[in-house]
């Protein structure tokens, strides 16, 4: 067990910072709200009910999960896979295309997955963020590997999102968000001193 007696509500425009040493559970944590993982006990609710549980059918509209893994193709330029996700969620091309832009992608749009930083990677995966927009998005660690000029944009997606009524739970170390709230996850990492050996 990770962490007990935790519980939080987050309401339209909230900007959550899970913060912690690594280990502490942010990652788990992000995957039981995002419905990947289920928990030992309590529940994740949304507005109108319970968040579906890990295995069911469909796609949920309503998340989006970012993890650590950016799952690039390495043979298929970033257009393509924008592409993909465009269609992938019923969006036209364009939607990948605007995506790749407003991301800071747009140049490099012809370059294979295997040809992009570890920076130019994760923005293409973030691009997924802005093709189908969700009203709440789970990130861990969105700006790991990203220099100065992507950490803004993530920040000013952020800030937008939020602006338009979004909820932005993300896994942070280092500098955080403006105005987010923090939660640091180790402050309900079970007690095991107290239980006999």
């Amino acid at each position: 067990m990770l962490f007990e007696g935790m519980a939080f509500k987050l309401a339209a425009g909230d900007i959550l910072e899970l913060r912690g040493p690594n280990g502490a559970g942010k990652s788990t944590l992000l995957r039981i709200l995002a419905g990947l993982t289920r928990p030992l006990a309590g529940e994740v609710r949304c507005v109108g009910g319970p968040a579906p549980e890990p295995g069911e059918e469909g796609e949920d509209p309503a998340r989006h999960y970012l993890g650590h893994a950016d799952a690039i193709k390495p043979n298929e330029t970033a257009r393509e896979q924008a592409r993909f996700w465009a269609r992938f969620f019923g969006h036209d091309d364009d939607a990948g295309s605007q995506a790749l832009e407003r991301i800071g992608l747009a140049n490099r749009s012809d370059v294979p997955g295997r040809g992009l930083s570890a920076g130019q990677r994760r923005r293409l995966a973030l691009a997924r963020l802005l093709i189908d927009p969700r009203p709440i998005w789970l990130l861990d660690e969105p700006v790991a590997a990203l220099d100065s000029e992507g950490r803004a944009r993530v920040e000013a997606l952020v800030a937008k999102h939020a602006a338009d009524g979004g909820i932005t739970v993300v896994a942070m170390h280092g500098e955080g968000f403006t105005g987010a709230r923090k939660l640091d996850v180790s402050t309900f990492a079970p007690n095991y001193a107290a239980a006999p050996v």
